[in-house]
This record gives C-alpha cells, sequence and structure tokens, in this order.
C-alpha cells in the first residue's frame, strides 16, 4: 500500500508537470488527457480488482460516490465557486482512503463537466479534486481530521489552493504574459471566488461531514469493504 501511494504521488506529480510545460498541447487534446488520466489513475483499481482483491461493491460504490460529488455540482452552477463537490470527496476520502479520494475527485471533475463544459481547465479540475481527496485520505487517521475544527480548516485551505492552482492553466496557456505580476493578478481578481469556494467547504463539511462520514464507516463494516485502503 506504501508503494502504491508512492507511485501515485510521483505519477500525479508528473502529469502536473505536463499541464505546466505543454499547455498547448493540453488546450488542443484536453479531452484526451483528461481521459488518459482517468484510465491511469484507475488502473491500480482494475488490476486489484482483476486480482480479486477489490470487490464488486467497491467498484460500484466508488462509480456512485464520484457521481454524487459530480453531479452535485450541476444545481449549484449559478452560484461561481459554490458547490459541496469538495466537501463529497474530502469526507469520502476520509472514509475510504486516499486512492479512493483520488479516483473520487478526479471522476467528479470529468463528470461535472459534462453538463458545464469540458475544456482545458479539466485537466486542472482534475488533479486538484483528486490531489484533495487523496491529501484528504492520507491525513484520515491524524487529529487533523478527526478533529471537526481541523477538518474545516482543511477544507478553507483547499477552497484557495484550488483557486491558485486553477489560475495556472490561465497563466500557463499563453492567455497572459507569464510573469509573476499576471500571476498575482490572477489570483487577486479571483479572491472573492475562492474565498465562496473555501467557506461552502467549511459549511457543507460542518452541518454533514461527521454523518457521512459514520454513514460510510458502517456500509465499510457492514459489507467488508475497502478494508485495506486505509480511512478512518
Amino acid at each position: 500500500m506504501a508503494n502504491e501511494k508512492g507511485i501515485t504521488i510521483i505519477g500525479v506529480a508528473i502529469f502536473f508537470l505536463l499541464l505546466v510545460f505543454f499547455p498547448k498541447f493540453i488546450v488542443q487534446h484536453y479531452l484526451l488527457i483528461s481521459i488518459l488520466f482517468i484510465i491511469a489513475i484507475l488502473l491500480p483499481t482494475i488490476i486489484r480488482f482483476s486480482r480479486k482483491s477489490m470487490t464488486s461493491r467497491e467498484m460500484v460504490m466508488l462509480a456512485v460516490l464520484a457521481a454524487i460529488a459530480g453531479v452535485s455540482r450541476v444545481p449549484f452552477a449559478a452560484l461561481p465557486s459554490v458547490q459541496p463537490t469538495t466537501f463529497v470527496i474530502i469526507a469520502s476520502a476520509i472514509a475510504l482512503g486516499p486512492q479512493s479520494g483520488l479516483v473520487i475527485g478526479a471522476s467528479a471533475a470529468l463528470i461535472s463537466n459534462m453538463v458545464l463544459g469540458q475544456g482545458p481547465w479539466t485537466p486542472w479540475q482534475m488533479v486538484c479534486w483528486g490531489m484533495a481527496g487523496f491529501i484528504a485520505g492520507l491525513m484520515a487517521n491524524t487529529f487533523f481530521m478527526k478533529h471537526m475544527a481541523w477538518r474545516l480548516i482543511y477544507g478553507f485551505i483547499v477552497g484557495f489552493i484550488f483557486g491558485w492552482v486553477m489560475n495556472m492553466w490561465i497563466f500557463f496557456s499563453g492567455l497572459g504574459d507569464l510573469t509573476l505580476e499576471t500571476f498575482v493578478l490572477l489570483n487577486t481578481q479571483s479572491f472573492f471566488f475562492d474565498l465562496a469556494h473555501a467557506l461552502s467547504n467549511v459549511f457543507f463539511l460542518f452541518l454533514f461531514s461527521t454523518i457521512w462520514i459514520k454513514t460510510l464507516n458502517r456500509f465499510k463494516e457492514k459489507y467488508g469493504v475497502f478494508q485495506e485502503d486505509g480511512g478512518e
């Protein structure tokens, strides 16, 4: 499991560097890149399933949670940056583990954009939401995620980091000058959108994260699923 996590981190880091250093290719082939990224992060899951170390129940549960995370973004589309998607990803990752958080997060971006619109931003969203889930899963058994206050702080920080990373796709895609001033300006202009995302994460995590995690943990215990993936 430790090797799997290490390989995942290296793989996501390489993908992120590709986004940064080959922006024009990403802009032209964003859908292909998004699909290849999903296939890459699903490979460990598929291999485990083929070896019978992962059950069909686990596969279905991941698919359902990814769909919930993605679709829950759609009704809030009229409210910029306000959505429960990040909460679903973080809470699910805490219960099911880092690999599940990565799959749910990356899939949520691809699924929601089938309705809201795909674009060069999709691979960046996949990385942001995927890593938000992965890191939450890694810290599931630490006091950061076991205590509500720290969980809310994590959600708040994720809201801003998500926005800053998403600004990078504009910065590196040739839509502006590659200067520090341009990047600072982008982050300044997106401040209130990032704040809205951060506060909505805090709101949904405060109201629903405890019951969400307890429900998923009961499902784990009842059906004996996700026992090897960590989580709370």
